[in-house]
């Protein structure tokens, strides 16, 4: 039996207070399991479950004639304005779902997005977690000289990286593979994936006998809106020293 002691939580909280925010979406949302679309909508929400990204919540009359959901139990302290449920396709189920009745979530259903196949809007793959509407980035070529150094020993430096802008979050640099001392890296098997970049692969670094677990990430095939990183390297900021125009950065 599926752990859905966070789910929960996460019901007696919205059931009571509401979510931070929650919208309408016009985009189409779908998302397989087992194979075939348990639900298909154009009337999805995207709701703020906390502040910094959404999740998408679906309509309880989106599911598709084959997808079997089934209320379970109702959430205590709820007063059934929230239900745990199964839902059932094909060969394959998960119990990581919740479906509400309040005045803001009325109707609408959260399905554990780890727990589908895969999820789509309109007919792009999503990872990780949906988008933030409000959410924007830009990648922009720049002349200021960055430099890494970790222990003491200069990782890379490069007078051509990229700056990636991220909303609300610390400016990233993507230096190119050439600028990088490929001596001091060995390959890590993180994998990891944003919904803003694609699928990200990682590189150890080894100084003075230690290993330094993925301190750099790379994209081989970023999505269409963050394809200038293509091969670039970036340095985790938090794990490295980073100097930008001479100047150091916190950590």
């Amino acid at each position: 039996m599926a752990n859905t002691n966070d789910l929960i939580k996460l019901a007696q909280k919205l059931a009571s207070e509401g979510p931070h925010k929650a919208e309408v979406t016009p985009r189409r949302v779908r998302a397989l399991l087992g194979g075939k679309y348990a639900f298909d909508t154009a009337k999805a929400y995207h709701v703020w479950e906390h502040p910094y990204y959404p999740q998408f919540y679906v309509p309880l009359s989106s599911f598709t004639s084959d997808a079997k959901l089934t209320k379970t139990s109702s959430v205590d302290g709820t007063n059934n304005r929230a239900h745990l449920a199964r839902l059932s396709l094909g060969d394959k189920s998960t119990e990581r779902v919740v479906v509400f009745n309040t005045d803001s979530l009325k109707d609408l259903v959260k399905i554990d997005f780890s727990q589908m196949d895969q999820w789509f809007e309109e007919d792009v793959p999503i990872h990780q977690h949906p988008k933030d509407p409000y959410k924007r980035i830009d990648i922009l070529n720049s002349t200021r000289s960055i430099r890494v150094a970790l222990d003491g020993v200069t990782l890379a430096e490069t007078s051509s990286p990229l700056f990636l802008l991220e909303t609300m979050l610390r400016p990233r640099y993507y230096l190119p593979p050439t600028s990088v001392k490929w001596e001091y890296l060995t390959k890590s098997n993180t994998e990891t994936y944003c919904p803003y970049k694609g699928k990200a692969n990682y590189y150890n670094a080894n100084i003075n006998g230690k290993e330094y677990k993925d301190v750099v990430w790379y994209y081989i095939y970023p999505i269409a809106e963050s394809l200038p990183v293509a091969g670039h390297f970036c340095f985790y900021n938090e794990k490295v020293d980073i100097w930008v125009d001479g100047v150091q950065e916190k950590r």
